[in-house]
C-alpha cells in the first residue's frame, strides 16, 4: 500500500467526488434520493467512482478542492486532494482534514425540494453523513487532526450547529477561500489558536493573480472565466463578490492542465458566460468570440456553467452572437448541442421588480416573462439545452406571483428545456430573511407550480437523453437506466398528483436550527469581514 506524506488531506464524498459519467446534468440526480431502484444503483447511475492513482488521489476532482489544493502546494505544503475510498491510508500522516461540498445536509436547491416532495432523504446527504461516520474519519479525529469545512455550502453548518459538535469540526471557511486557506493551515499547523468560523468578505476576495491555476483535472474539464456577477439579485451571495474576468492565457492554462491528465472537454464557469469581459452588463463580443475560438481550437467538447436569460436575447438581438457561437462550437467540435443552467426565478414581473430589478437589464423587469420565453426560443433554435430553475417561497410572494410563474412555465412547453422548482435558500441580500427552506407553508399554487414543471421536464428529458445528451453504445446501459427511472417516475407523480399533493398545502417546511444556536457560533468567531 502506497501513500503521500500527506500533512493536509482533501476531500469530499461520494456524491461529489465523481464525474457522473462525464455528463454533468446527469449529477441532478445526486440532489435526490434513490426512487424506485436500489440506492447502489442509483448512486452507480449519478456518481461512479473515479479513477484513481497509486496514492487514491482521483484523475478528476471539484474545481473548487483543485484551487485549495493548488494554493497549498504553491505555498510549499504537503497538501493532496485523496477519493474519500482512500482516506484510511492517511490516518497517520494527516494534520489536517480539509472537507468541501456543494451541498453538505441537502438544505440548497434542488435536494430540499426532493425531500420535501418524497419525504425521503437525498443521497447526496447520507453520502456526507457516510463519510463524517466512516472509520477513517473518526481514527483522524482521534488523533487529534484538525478537520476544517467549506465551500458554497458552508452556511449550512450555522443551521445545524449539532453536527459541528458531533464531529469535531474546528473550522468553518465561508467565502473565497482561494487565499486564506493557507494562512488557516499554517497556523493549525504552528499549533496557533483559530476562529471556529471565518467569513471571507467582498473586500478579502482573491484577486486574479492570487487565484492559483489548478494542478490537477477537474470534473469534466470545467474551468472558471469569471467571478462575481453585476446583476445584484437580492438572493444570491455571488453579487456580493467584486467581478473579476479570468484572463484567456489562465483559462487555456488550465484546460491544458485537465487535457495533460486525460479530461479532453471543457465547461466555461462564470455566472453569466455572456457576460465575459464585459464592461458592467454591456456585452464584448470581441471578447466572447476570442474565448470561444481559442477553447474550440484545444477542447474536444465545450459547455457553459451559467448564462442569464436577458443576456441571450440581448447578444442575439444586437450581435446575433448566440449564432456565431454555436456556429463556431459545432463546426469545430464534435458535439449537436450546447448544455447550460440558466434561472427563471420568477414568472412575476412584480416580484422581479422587487427581489431582481437588473435580472431583466437591459430590459425593464417588467417584461421579463417575455425575456424568458423569447431565451428559450432563442436557445432551442440554436439547441442549447437549458437546465432552468425558479424559486418558490420568495419575501412577500403573493399567491398571483405563483400564478405567473406557472403561466410562464406554460409558455415554454414548446421549448427543449429541463425546469427545476426550488425553495428560497436566505442568501445574498435576504440572508436574514425567513421563508423557503428556514420556514415556508406549501401553498395549492406551489403544489401546481411543481407539478407542471415536473411533467415539462420528463417530456424533454426523454427526448434529450433519446437525441442529444448520451449519444454512442457505451452509454446505452445509462440510457436504459434512465428510462426506467423516468417511467418510474411517471407513475409515481400520477399517484403524487392523486394522493399526495393536496396534503401538501398548509405543510410547513423548516430545517433552520433555533437562532440561539446560530448566533452563538458567529459570536465566538472572528469574521475576516
Amino acid at each position: 500500500m502506497r501513500k503521500l506524506n500527506a500533512e493536509i488531506v482533501i476531500t469530499t464524498d461520494r456524491s461529489m467526488m465523481t464525474n457522473h459519467h462525464g455528463r454533468e446534468f446527469i449529477g441532478f440526480l445526486a440532489t435526490g434520493p434513490a426512487i424506485g431502484i436500489p440506492e447502489s444503483i442509483w448512486m452507480y447511475l449519478c456518481c461512479p467512482k473515479p479513477k484513481v492513482d497509486e496514492f487514491g488521489r482521483p484523475h478528476e476532482a471539484p474545481y473548487g478542492l483543485r484551487k485549495i489544493e493548488a494554493a497549498l502546494q504553491d505555498a510549499g505544503l504537503e497538501a493532496y486532494i485523496i477519493d474519500p475510498d482512500y482516506l484510511d491510508r492517511y490516518v497517520d500522516t494527516a494534520k489536517i482534514l480539509m472537507v468541501g461540498h456543494h451541498d453538505f445536509f441537502a438544505f440548497g436547491p434542488p435536494s430540499s425540494e426532493w425531500w420535501l416532495i418524497t419525504g425521503k432523504e437525498p443521497v447526496n446527504r447520507k453520502s456526507f453523513f457516510k463519510l463524517m461516520n466512516s472509520e477513517a474519519v473518526r481514527k483522524m479525529k482521534s488523533r487529534n487532526v484538525k478537520i476544517v469545512v467549506g465551500g458554497p455550502a458552508a452556511w449550512q453548518w450555522l443551521w445545524v450547529p449539532e453536527y459541528v459538535d458531533k464531529w469535531g469540526i474546528d473550522v468553518i471557511v465561508e467565502g473565497e477561500a482561494d487565499e486564506i486557506i493557507v494562512d488557516i493551515a499554517k497556523k493549525i499547523l504552528n499549533g496557533e489558536k483559530i476562529p471556529r468560523y471565518i467569513s471571507v468578505g467582498a473586500h478579502e476576495s482573491p484577486s486574479i493573480d492570487k487565484i492559483p491555476l489548478i494542478k490537477g483535472a477537474s470534473v469534466n474539464g470545467l474551468v472558471e472565466i469569471m467571478r462575481g456577477c453585476p446583476r445584484g439579485c437580492k438572493f444570491c451571495s455571488v453579487t456580493l463578490r467584486p467581478l473579476r474576468h479570468i484572463p484567456i492565457e489562465k483559462i487555456i492554462a488550465e484546460i491544458e492542465v485537465n487535457k495533460k491528465h486525460g479530461v479532453k472537454g471543457a465547461v466555461l464557469h462564470s455566472e453569466d458566460v455572456l457576460l465575459y469581459g464585459a464592461k458592467g452588463l454591456e456585452i464584448n463580443e470581441e471578447a466572447l468570440i476570442k474565448l470561444h475560438d481559442s477553447v474550440t481550437k484545444i477542447a474536444e467538447s465545450l459547455a457553459w456553467a451559467h448564462a442569464s436569460l436577458a443576456a441571450v436575447v440581448y447578444a442575439q438581438r444586437k450581435y446575433r452572437l448566440i449564432s456565431k457561437l454555436t456556429d463556431i462550437i459545432y463546426s469545430r467540435l464534435e458535439q449537436n448541442y450546447l448544455g447550460v443552467e440558466v434561472g427563471i426565478e420568477t414568472g412575476s414581473p412584480r416580484l422581479a421588480k422587487i427581489i431582481m430589478p437588473a435580472k431583466a437589464m437591459p430590459f425593464k423587469a417588467e417584461e421579463w416573462p417575455d425575456v424568458v420565453e423569447e431565451a428559450f426560443a432563442i436557445m432551442h433554435d440554436h439547441r442549447i439545452i437549458p437546465a432552468a430553475t425558479f424559486i418558490l417561497g420568495f419575501p412577500g410572494e403573493e399567491p398571483d406571483d405563483v400564478v405567473k410563474t406557472i403561466e410562464l412555465i406554460e409558455r415554454l412547453k414548446k421549448y427543449r428545456s429541463l425546469i427545476v422548482p426550488m425553495l428560497f435558500v436566505p442568501m445574498g441580500a435576504l440572508k436574514t430573511e425567513e421563508g423557503g427552506v428556514t420556514g415556508m407553508n406549501i401553498t395549492p399554487e406551489h403544489a401546481e407550480a411543481m407539478r407542471v414543471a415536473f411533467w415539462h421536464t420528463v417530456y424533454w428529458a426523454e427526448d434529450i437523453v433519446t437525441n442529444f445528451y448520451m449519444k454512442g453504445v457505451k452509454y446505452e446501459p445509462l440510457k436504459l437506466i434512465i428510462k426506467a427511472f423516468l417511467w418510474f417516475a411517471k407513475r409515481k407523480m400520477k399517484d403524487i398528483e392523486e394522493r399526495i399533493l393536496p396534503s401538501f398545502t398548509g405543510k410547513e417546511l423548516s430545517l433552520k436550527a433555533s437562532k440561539q444556536n446560530v448566533e452563538d457560533i458567529i459570536r465566538k468567531a472572528k469574521c475576516y469581514d
